[in-house]
């Protein structure tokens, strides 16, 4: 291998994994300052939480929303017929809407979440949406609600930790694979709302016209980041808001997961996926041409190939260390398996090539049983 060649991949690497570092220190006064207040801003609230068929975990997930800390608030589960409610599943203290059956192009969970929107009492002052298949903190609405205080925030949102219990490897995998895109948020505007957890004032759902830009949508949470900057309004991260998703995976839906996520990605956060599949081409590259050059003898390769791998592994001890922050409750799970987050970058870093390459032809997206073949962000126009 040429010198040339060596350094067109090492040199944009090594840069890449020193920029992802920049701001650690930043993000962690975030997060314990986020965590560390009080959140005094409680307005009414309608919670939303859409189920599909049995989700492992549901009867106690749906149970923490039951029983969230926090003054009033109404929580309706959303579905589109009451065959996709598992028996025994739900508590005391919920509203079912059953959203039906229809011919629309939107995605089943948003006509499911429009219809829990309709559904919802008049004097609710925002809307928040969880996931069935996460597990919330008792603090979760509270969380959500603080960043809505200010009003050039469009919407708060939390994100997801892959916390499997038994672990196996795929899905160990998913949670190291998934941690990358937890630590893209921190203060400031952040690049998109996670649909599992994030909340918005009623006023400023109808205000930005969601309910249009829904329409034969596939992405509800891509149409209201969408939405929301084309608004002029920020996403603002709500650490107490980080959700705990203890299901496993084998290996081909993790992929399917995964290609998903990009696919989506690809259409809504379209620079956000562009600058992660070169960052991963250099990665990966940067990998492959110091092992080369190590074996052919380049002096100083190894000290490359050592300084790719330590900062990457690096930055990953450091995510799962805010998210032992943003999950209290999971400290024994980190106590045992946070080493992955650290040893098992490298490879997820090469898993990452071949997903995002994947997504970038994808134009179908297979969730919950159902394919929907065109994958594209909403035309609807938006105004403030």
């Amino acid at each position: 291998m040429s010198l040339f060649l060596f350094w067109f991949f090492v040199g944009p690497a090594l840069i890449f994994a020193i920029a992802a570092l920049r701001g650690e220190r930043k993000r962690l006064r975030f997060v314990a300052g986020c965590l560390s207040e009080e959140a005094a801003y409680a307005p009414v609230a309608t919670v939303i939480v859409p189920v599909k068929g049995p989700e492992e975990g549901l009867r106690d997930n749906l149970a923490a929303l039951a029983s969230l800390d926090y003054p009033d608030y109404e929580l309706i589960v959303a579905a589109r017929t009451a065959a996709d409610i598992p028996s025994g599943v739900l508590p005391a203290r919920i509203v079912v809407v059953l959203g039906g059956a229809h011919d629309a192009g939107a995605s089943e969970k948003i006509q499911n979440l429009t219809a829990g929107i309709r559904s919802s009492r008049k004097r609710s002052e925002f809307f928040a949406f969880a996931d069935a298949g996460g597990r919330v903190s008792p603090k979760w609405l509270r969380a959500l609600a603080a960043p809505l205080a200010d009003e050039t925030v469009g919407a708060s949102t939390g994100y997801r930790w892959y916390v499997p219990d038994p672990p196996d490897f795929w899905s160990l995998m998913r949670s190291v694979w998934n941690a990358p895109i937890a630590g893209l948020f921190g203060p400031g505007d952040n690049p998109f709302v996670w649909g599992g957890s994030t909340a918005i004032r009623k006023e400023t759902f109808f205000q930005l016209r969601i309910p249009e830009c829904w329409r034969d949508a596939v992405s509800h949470d891509g149409e209201l980041t969408r939405a929301i900057h084309m608004g002029h309004r920020t996403i603002a991260f709500a650490p107490g808001a980080v959700v705990a998703t203890a299901s496993r995976v084998g290996a081909r839906e993790f992929f399917k997961g995964a290609q998903r996520q990009m696919a989506i990605a690809r259409v809504y956060v379209p620079r956000l996926w562009g600058s992660a599949l070169i960052a991963h081409f250099f990665y990966c590259g940067g990998m492959a041409a110091a092992i080369i050059a190590s074996l052919r003898g380049h002096r100083g390769a190894e000290w490359a190939l050592v300084a790719q791998l330590g900062l990457g592994m690096l930055k990953g001890i450091n995510r799962a260390t805010l998210a032992v922050a943003e999950l209290p409750g999971y400290e024994a799970w980190f106590k045992r398996h946070a080493w992955v987050h650290s040893l098992w970058v490298p490879l997820a870093t090469w898993i990452w090539l071949p997903v995002l390459l994947s997504s970038m032809f994808s134009r179908t997206v297979d969730w919950s049983a159902s394919r929907y073949r065109s994958l594209r962000a909403s035309r609807s126009s938006t105004s403030v």
